[in-house]
């Protein structure tokens, strides 16, 4: 295999991210990325909806990334995304958990790999510039050394909170998601566990933005699931805004008034 994009994909062929989104979104703050889990969407809405209709409700809703993290669907998968990368348009990046080879047959923005996958680094040579390539952390020393071994856009680090998705699992808090934070220069996501009602801790620990699976999913409460994929999205955005009020540093104060100004003169 060559140092260039893989022969044959939709990146080499069209020279960038073939699902339209640039990587513009990774500036963004706060970003904020959709995990799928098709079991227990159909567990939380009764069957209500279906992935199709939550990815688009989340792009419709102004989402910046969208992981696809369905490993038990084979064949079906490259459909999955292939249909999810034709809703976000260029509104959104399309990422899928680990594997490569559907990301690039289904055009999508890149990848986001487990802390168990290959490294990034190994990856990166083969793919076009602006391929996305995340990867999940679980501290500061493993994110210390993803870093340093290069080919990496952003991290998720989790688990922070107790999370239905990781019943029991060690969680590292918002203190271990604030050591993370300070090592890397890389942008990173808190994931696990974390509501609406945790976001500004999140944030002050130096997050970029949040990961989540449940908190995409229980979300209409009665109403339209686009009004409430909506308020979500909105909540974490405002209390981004109000967490950067908060830390931002007063404006000085006039060295002096007009008129002493002019009596000095």
């Amino acid at each position: 295999m060559g140092s260039g994009p893989w022969v044959g994909s939709p990146l080499s062929a069209r020279g960038g991210v073939s699902g339209g989104a640039s990587t513009a979104w990774l500036s963004r703050r706060p970003l904020v990325s959709l995990v799928t889990d098709a079991p227990r969407l159909t567990a939380a809405t009764g069957g209500r909806i279906t992935l199709d209709e939550q990815v688009a409700a989340a792009v419709a809703a102004g989402v910046d990334l969208i992981q696809i993290r369905e490993s038990d669907w084979d064949r079906a998968l490259v459909e999955l995304v292939t249909r999810c990368v034709a809703l976000a348009g260029t509104e959104c990046a399309v990422l899928v958990n680990d594997r490569v080879d559907v990301a690039l047959a289904a055009g999508a923005a890149g990848v986001h790999l487990p802390a168990r996958s290959v490294r990034a680094s190994m990856i990166r040579r083969h793919v076009a510039p602006g391929f996305v390539l995340g990867r999940s952390v679980h501290g500061a020393e493993e994110a210390a050394r993803v870093e340093a071994d290069g080919g990496v856009d952003y991290l998720t680090m989790g688990t922070v909170y107790p999370s239905v998705s990781k019943p029991g699992g060690v969680t590292c808090g918002v203190s271990g998601l604030a050591e993370t934070t300070r090592t890397v220069a890389l942008p990173v996501l808190a994931i696990g566990g974390v509501g609406v009602d945790r976001t500004e801790d999140v944030f002050a620990a130096g997050a970029a933005g949040i990961a989540a699976v449940g908190l995409f999913q229980d979300v209409d409460s009665g109403g339209e699931w686009l009004d409430g994929m909506s308020r979500v999205v909105d909540a974490v955005r405002r209390q981004y805004a109000a967490f950067r009020e908060d830390v931002a540093p007063a404006a000085p104060a006039p060295s002096g008034s007009a008129r002493g100004e002019q009596h000095d003169q």
